[in-house]
């Protein structure tokens, strides 16, 4: 069987793509937030909305509405700026003392790439994520979900443009939100 060169690049582009999600995650897990936040567009847009139990059929109404409904973050560079700035002032009350956090990123898969994959600006990629935190003596959270990226080619580093965070939980248990998906 022939080598199909789109394949190959198809393939060393997700590569290349799922090793900036794993490198995003060791910033966050190291509480690099500002090198974090350099990695983010002037434009991004950081959105989760609500997960809500639906009967058969209606999945339609599994999330709030993007920009119609409430939803736990829908948020720009500067809410984010100013979510790093309280936490990094070593009194926020919920990450004092800090919490350890382990992100996992996995089942990344490339969508698609624009204009192209041998030559993309921007690409969309699927992937689930595990993210543990753990917090004094007995604050433990084990957050599960999907996130859907659109990572954008700037000055030729890779940066995050979107990111829709699917949790799979509806209850959240957790007493804060304080951490980064």
């Amino acid at each position: 069987m022939p080598v199909d060169q789109a394949m190959i690049e198809r393939i060393v582009l997700e590569r290349e793509l799922e090793s900036f999600l794993y490198a995003e995650a060791d910033l966050l897990d190291n509480r690099r937030y500002q090198e974090w936040l350099d990695i983010l567009t002037e434009d991004i847009r950081y959105w989760m909305p609500l997960r809500r139990n639906y009967k058969f059929g209606q999945e339609s109404q599994e999330n709030s509405r993007e920009l119609e409904d409430l939803a736990w973050f829908d948020e720009n560079k500067t809410t984010l700026n100013l979510r790093v700035k309280q936490i990094m002032t070593g009194i926020h009350w919920a990450e004092e003392p800090p919490s350890r956090i382990s992100h996992f990123v996995t089942n990344v898969r490339l969508i698609e790439a624009q204009p192209s994959v041998a030559d993309p600006a921007e690409a969309k990629l699927s992937s689930r994520f595990l993210v543990y935190r753990n917090r004094l003596q007995d604050e433990t959270d084990i957050l599960v979900g999907k996130r859907e990226d659109v990572l954008r080619r700037e000055a030729g580093q890779w940066k995050i443009a979107r990111r829709n965070i699917f949790l799979d939980q509806n209850v959240l248990l957790t007493k804060s939100l304080t951490f980064f998906f």
